[in-house]
């Protein structure tokens, strides 16, 4: 059977219609993930080539094909409409798309991207959960607690009373952005730490753990500022609310990996079918992302812990093999578009209104980045360890960075200046961290090949140690010779 291809060609080359065509709502789409996946595989080898971590190039890359210069990739929550989309613009060209639709297909179209990427970023966080070991996590819980809530009090007071000192900013609004200081973007920084081969270094544990605490005290920070916009007044019910279902979702992910385990394992070994592995494994995943998500948590938590309880089964390896494909194709279009979202133009001084938040954006970048490295320097009874590259692990805001900014952006509390010098602190400290986790970690492979000279060393002078106890000591015949010659004179 043949399909005549000339009865689908002229519905889609057609006049358009004035509502959204779902054919055109798909092409525009596949066309979306064409500038994605080029830009992320361009971006990422040209980092690459240089000696950095891909995710930087991806990122990069994003803001390339985005809003501050192609306009190719770009979002409605940005101010942007189908007009400056030239993906839509290169529909109405070729697919005859009317002006009519063209917001309505860009708006479909924008927000099916946006739920991949978010999508992209639950599997790679389950993923990197797949790569952690609970055990290695747990080990070093409390430096990983300590190193949070360092994390979380020293930016959030320092860029709250700074702001309200130096700039005469008001307090809600001063606190909003001091709010925004405390982020930490999980996604980024376990991408480089596994790029980097340190995702099971006890520094990278520590990052880790202390990213996931990071998170919910963030959420929890966010919680209260964000009832202090709306009413004035902390809502203390949702306040203890959120500490407890954080504490007990965390606490129940752990104790689950001990009952779970031999279940999925055991449903697994009864599946024949295409998929028997990785499909029950992704039901998990998302179970625990949505369960994550109605206790007003984020989803990516749900999935790092349920990546936590899975790598307790003896199906880990064969797992990691199944989901890397699938991260491939997905986790990409997360990073181009955080990096696509980022708007440059916040950075022109020649705007008379960003001049202020210039200033001001100064004095938070420095903020945020010492008041992160101030928290490797928290970890004690740890002799030899980075705590550099502890403090770096924490600097990059990322997309929790932008969640604290939409929030703040939809209560009305920050002014344009404020507002934009957040923008500006989120975007350099999310490009300046994947450079600067290069710099203070040790480059693996030459780590790898010290270790491996350093054991040939060992061994040579094991050798040379035998060798030499060998030439002092009478050989084995000989030894048999004496004891025979000892027993028969006693005999």
């Amino acid at each position: 059977m043949y399909l005549n291809l000339t009865t689908f060609s002229s519905p889609l080359l057609a006049a358009a219609t004035e509502t959204a065509d779902s054919s055109l709502i798909v092409a525009g789409v596949l066309l979306s993930l064409v500038v994605t996946y080029f830009a992320s595989k361009v971006g990422g080898e040209l980092s690459n080539r240089f000696g950095l971590p891909p995710v930087l190039g991806e990122l990069l890359a994003g803001v390339i094909v985005g809003v501050s210069f192609l306009h190719l990739l770009v979002f409605p929550e940005g101010g942007a409409d189908g007009s400056s989309s030239l993906i839509i613009k290169f529909l109405e060209t070729t697919a005859g798309l009317s002006p009519e639709a063209a917001d309505s297909v860009f708006a479909s179209q924008s927000e099916i991207i946006s739920v991949l990427a978010e999508l992209g970023v639950i599997i790679l966080l389950f993923e990197i959960g797949l790569e952690s070991n609970l055990k290695d996590l747990m080990a070093v819980g409390i430096q990983a607690t300590i190193v949070a809530i360092v994390g979380v009090v020293v930016p959030f007071t320092a860029g709250t009373v700074g702001l309200m000192a130096l700039f005469g900013i008001p307090a809600i609004p001063a606190i909003f952005a001091g709010a925004a200081l405390t982020a930490t973007s999980i996604g980024i920084t376990s991408k480089v730490l596994s790029e980097l081969r340190c995702l099971n270094s006890t520094e990278g544990q520590i990052i880790l753990g202390a990213a996931v605490i990071d998170d919910v005290l963030g959420i929890i920070v966010l919680a209260v500022v964000a009832s202090l916009a709306k009413d004035g007044a902390v809502d203390i019910g949702n306040v203890v609310y959120l500490i407890i279902s954080a504490s007990a979702f965390l606490v129940g992910a752990i104790l689950l990996g001990n009952i779970f385990n031999k279940s999925f394992v055991a449903i697994v070994d009864k599946l024949k079918t295409r998929g028997e592995l990785v499909i029950p494994a992704f039901i998990f995943a998302f179970v625990m992302a949505y369960l994550a998500s109605v206790i007003h948590l984020e989803a990516i938590l749900g999935a790092f812990a349920a990546g936590l309880v899975l790598e307790e089964t003896d199906k880990r390896k064969e797992l990691q093999r199944q989901i890397i494909p699938i991260a491939d194709m997905l986790v990409p279009i997360f990073f181009v578009t955080v990096g696509a979202r980022t708007d440059l133009g916040v950075l022109n001084p020649a705007i008379p209104s960003n001049r202020e938040g210039l200033v001001m954006a100064a004095f938070l970048i420095v903020v945020a980045i010492v008041g992160k490295v101030i928290t490797g320097f928290s970890v004690f009874g740890q002799p030899g360890i980075n705590r550099l590259a502890i403090g770096v692990g924490m600097i990059p805001r990322g997309e929790v960075g932008l969640v604290f900014l939409g929030i703040g952006s939809a209560t009305g509390v920050l002014s344009k200046p404020l507002e934009a010098a957040i923008i500006m602190m989120v975007i350099l400290t999310t490009f300046l961290a994947p450079p600067l986790l290069r710099f203070v970690f040790p480059d693996p492979d030459k780590v790898a090949a010290a270790v491996e000279e350093k054991f040939l060393e060992t061994s040579s002078n094991t050798a040379l140690a035998m060798k030499t106890l060998g030439a002092i000591a009478p050989p084995d015949n000989e030894v048999g010779n004496l004891e025979t010659n000892s027993d028969s004179g006693e005999r």
